[in-house]
């Protein structure tokens, strides 16, 4: 599975990831909150560690954060896991073994 992850054309979402199989595109996920400024407060933006200890505790009720396409996952793994995009993509990547 290939995933590609680039800016949302959804003017209240932050990113997409488009997941693909075999060149065939499989599902488009849109996740990140974006406000009329074009950001949403994530760890990239704040690297706080008490707000990351909040956020994840605040959704890991509500959030299947093992199922990788979805938009909780996404945001927990590549918006709240590491402090750059480029680390938590990598990341992300390795984590779910996808392209």
């Amino acid at each position: 599975m290939k995933v590609i992850i680039s800016l949302s054309d959804k003017p209240n979402k932050r990113y997409t990831a488009e997941f693909y199989y075999k060149d065939m595109k499989v599902k488009t996920t849109h996740f990140g909150f974006k406000d009329k400024d074009g950001y949403g407060s994530t760890y990239i933006d704040h690297k706080d560690d008490k707000k990351k200890d909040a956020y994840i505790a605040r959704h890991k009720v509500n959030e299947n954060f093992s199922d990788y396409m979805s938009a909780g996952s996404l945001s927990r793994y590549i918006l709240w896991e590491h402090k750059t995009l480029t680390q938590a993509i990598s990341a992300y990547k390795r984590r779910f073994n996808l392209e």
